[in-house]
């Protein structure tokens, strides 16, 4: 996927910004960006069956936005010039996939968008620069997300001198998040992945009074979390299975601690630190 593939969802975004939109309205909002080669020819029956909500919360979202109603808003959307977008996937070439095949062929394709999105690095930037100076560094992430969260934080370990994680939930993690705040912690990185736990916003909130920032990379920019972050990064999850694949949003971590090293004093020191105490103790077997 190309750069020029992104703009028609980022001007799409743009329309979004700055309005309150409810759980109902984030799934139409997403719907719209996932399809944007096609929203501008799509009835607010159709977006309400591809969102899976009804078409009324498809008229009050455009009015929310603070347009009359739905043809309004595609009259909007058409006068932005989105071209259409590729053959959707379900041609004759997909069909002759296996269902792990075209399970494979997803992941490409979000990695694909991924890659295209950090044509501009901007976000990316912003949120090493709020986590960096973190001391400690906090790490969140519950259920789906807790690989996600254990496997950042395992590596942000070698580079950052306290990480501490978060991976799981009950009454101390409120209780873990303050104890953190008191002991310097200024920034918060969450893994906001389906489904989203309850948990997950209560520990966001408490972050947020803490006087935390919060950083989140989430399977997509409407995500429940969004309200509660100084800085989302999305990765679209792989859905073609029984359960969700992630590895977009492992690559964006990735990418996002690579941004952080250069932010962190001393980050290649550590790193070659711990490389010599490991070769000294034969931690790993070549």
């Amino acid at each position: 996927m190309s750069t020029d593939d992104v703009a028609p969802q980022a001007r799409l975004l743009r329309l979004f910004e700055g309005h309150r939109l409810t759980p109902a309205q984030r799934r139409i909002a997403h719907c719209l960006v996932q399809h944007a080669g096609q929203a501008a020819f799509l009835s607010s029956v159709e977006i309400a069956d591809l969102a899976g909500v009804s078409q009324p919360s498809v008229t009050r979202f455009a009015m929310t936005l603070g347009y009359d109603g739905y043809p309004a808003l595609r009259k909007q959307i058409r006068e932005l010039g989105l071209p259409d977008s590729a053959a959707p996937s379900g041609t004759s070439v997909d069909a002759a996939l296996s269902e792990p095949q075209r399970a494979v062929r997803a992941e490409i394709a979000n990695l694909q968008h991924l890659a295209a999105v950090l044509s501009d690095m901007g976000a990316i930037d912003k949120a090493a620069r709020l986590l960096a100076p973190s001391r400690p560094l906090l790490v969140l992430g519950l259920r789906a997300a807790a690989a996600q969260a254990a496997g950042f934080a395992y590596f942000a370990a070698k580079v950052h001198p306290d990480v501490r994680l978060l991976n799981e939930g009950g009454s101390m993690l409120v209780d873990r998040i303050d104890q953190a705040a008191g002991a310097g912690a200024t920034a918060l990185l969450c893994f906001a992945l389906p489904r989203y736990p309850t948990e997950l916003m209560d520990a966001l909130s408490a972050a947020k009074e803490a006087g935390l920032s919060v950083v989140t990379i989430a399977d997509n920019a409407f995500a429940p979390s969004a309200d509660l972050s100084d800085v989302l990064l999305p990765a679209a999850v792989g859905t073609e299975l029984v359960f969700d694949t992630a590895c977009a949003p492992m690559m964006l971590g990735h990418v996002l601690l690579e941004a952080m090293v250069d932010e962190i004093p001393g980050a290649e020191a550590r790193l070659e630190a711990f490389e010599h105490s490991a070769a000294s103790r034969g931690l790993f077997t070549e």
